[in-house]
């Protein structure tokens, strides 16, 4: 019982480090009672288990907001989306599982600090690959400012190894074990080797950003759309042109909220041009677009200054239960209300809007750090990111996600203009800061400022290589020392 209570004071930690609580100083401790629990354990299965049950109440209140999703917006019912939600978080449970078991025979190691730690970011790095990825560990640390300058070294994965470090050797310290065990924390000062943070700065330029506020429940008709549209566009028209400030050279709507078919609407497609052409500036908007199949896109379409059309950006990697439904899922309700799954987008495209290049990341795809930094790579001197978070409800699950778009900005050295439907719109700097930003919940147009910076940072170059070494090491490692029958591996510590 006591290992159980421990392993579940783990996962409330790792909640309550994140938005809506954000007590971000537990960080450096909120693995400790998992892996103090698993140390002497020496049945694998054992630690499994212990892993898995910190792992499904970790998922259920992080992630809690996913039941309201599919009950309100997908039409699931409380039952139908309780239940997908509970295998959600089993499934999601097993990385957390994994590392429990496999991480119990290296905290017997002299070098269980670096070991476990690179465990920890290996199997994060994992959440990539399987299509939903959430709040790294590091992502608590967005407003820390030494172990941030890791950020654009190695990424966030570097971030998280340091506060997994730092559990690590709590729990060694708990278990009373030789000093000499802790000697790898004196790399941690090396830290401070690393180039400092940007200083806070205003942005050189500005763009014209519209939060349309529109709800995610309301049925569009004809008359409704127009209305929608004409309010849009003239709010959008008032904020470019606005008397004492300088002529807007960019204005970003953002990822679609209602009916936008740029395409397929002769009227809309009319007035954008018109817009962008009277107000002289570049405009990027989110819309819905189709393949030559037919199968819809969700797009970022970008105008010139004279309303022609200067290219389009298909979201590449989708929202699973909102874009498509995982085949093992084909039961469950679509949250969108497209006729079909959305189609990816297959090339990752950088805009030139005049001496601009713009990297536009459309919602969902800034949890996906190795996609991102690809944009600055390719040359973006600024980030856009689309999105609509509308689908949250009043949950912290828009706090989480403008903390995930935090860390792309840090990681990247570029500064990121979000405009979102209903919240939270912001301008973050390059070190993650939050520069300016709205409220959510408020129709409003109007300017925030940003930079364009085009150095790149070493982890855009080079990007995740620092991850997957932890895997291969974590995972390497432990079958030598934790599966060797004939190796007494775990702790006799009296607990």
């Amino acid at each position: 019982m006591q290992s159980v209570l421990l392993s579940l004071a783990s996962a409330v930690l790792l909640i309550l480090v994140f938005p809506r609580f954000e007590l971000v100083w537990l960080a450096p401790a909120a693995l400790a009672p998992l892996l103090y629990a698993i140390a002497d354990e020496p049945s694998w299965k054992r630690r499994f288990l212990l892993g898995e049950i910190a792992g499904i109440v970790y998922w259920f209140g992080i992630c809690y907001w996913i039941q309201f999703v599919l009950e309100v917006h997908g039409g699931m019912g409380t039952f139908g989306s309780w239940s997908v939600f509970a295998l959600f978080c089993l499934g999601k449970a097993l990385h957390m599982a994994a590392f429990a078991a496999l991480a119990g025979p290296l905290l017997a190691t002299w070098y269980a600090i670096p070991a476990v730690a690179a465990l920890w970011v290996g199997l994060e790095r994992t959440h990539e690959n399987l299509g939903f990825a959430w709040l790294p560990l590091g992502n608590a640390a967005v407003d820390m400012g030494v172990p941030m300058r890791l950020a654009p070294w190695i990424g966030v994965y570097g971030v998280s190894f340091v506060l997994a470090m730092m559990s690590v050797a709590l729990t060694l310290a708990a278990l009373r074990q030789p000093r000499r065990r802790l000697l790898w924390l004196l790399a941690l000062p090396a830290l401070y080797l690393l180039p400092e943070l940007p200083a806070p700065a205003r942005g050189s330029e500005s763009a014209v950003l519209v939060q349309p506020n529109l709800p995610q429940d309301q049925h569009w008709t004809e008359e409704s759309t127009r209305r929608m549209h004409d309010r849009l566009l003239r709010i959008s028209l008032e904020a470019a042109l606005a008397a004492g400030e300088q002529p807007a050279k960019l204005i970003v709507w953002p990822e679609v909220p209602a009916p936008i078919y740029y395409e397929n609407d002769a009227r809309f497609r009319e007035q954008a041009q018109k817009l962008a052409h009277r107000a002289g500036a570049h405009f990027l908007f989110g819309t819905v677009a189709y393949t030559r199949e037919g199968s819809p896109l969700n797009s970022a379409q970008l105008l010139t200054p004279q309303g022609e059309p200067a290219g389009r950006y298909d979201k590449m990697y989708l929202v699973p239960f909102g874009e498509f439904v995982p085949s093992l899922f084909g039961f469950v309700n679509r949250i969108t209300k497209e006729a079909g799954d959305f189609a990816p987008g297959r090339d990752l495209i950088v805009f030139r809007a005049g001496d601009r290049r713009l990297g536009a990341f459309i919602c969902y795809e800034s949890v996906f750090p190795h996609l991102v930094r690809r944009f600055a790579a390719a040359g973006a001197d600024v980030f856009l990111n689309l999105s609509n978070d509308g689908y949250f409800g009043q949950s912290a699950a828009r706090r989480q996600h403008l903390l995930i778009v935090r860390m792309r900005a840090a990681e990247n050295r570029r500064w990121i203009v979000r405009a979102t439907n209903d919240g939270i719109t912001a301008s973050i700097d390059p070190a993650g800061r939050i520069a300016e930003f709205w409220d959510p919940h408020i129709e409003q147009a109007g300017r925030m400022s940003y930079s364009r910076i085009r150095e790149t940072t070493s982890y855009t170059r080079y990007g995740d290589w620092f991850a997957w070494l932890c895997l291969g090491g974590g995972v390497g490692f432990s079958p030598l020392t934790g599966f060797s029958r004939s190796r007494r591996f775990y702790f006799t510590a009296d607990k």
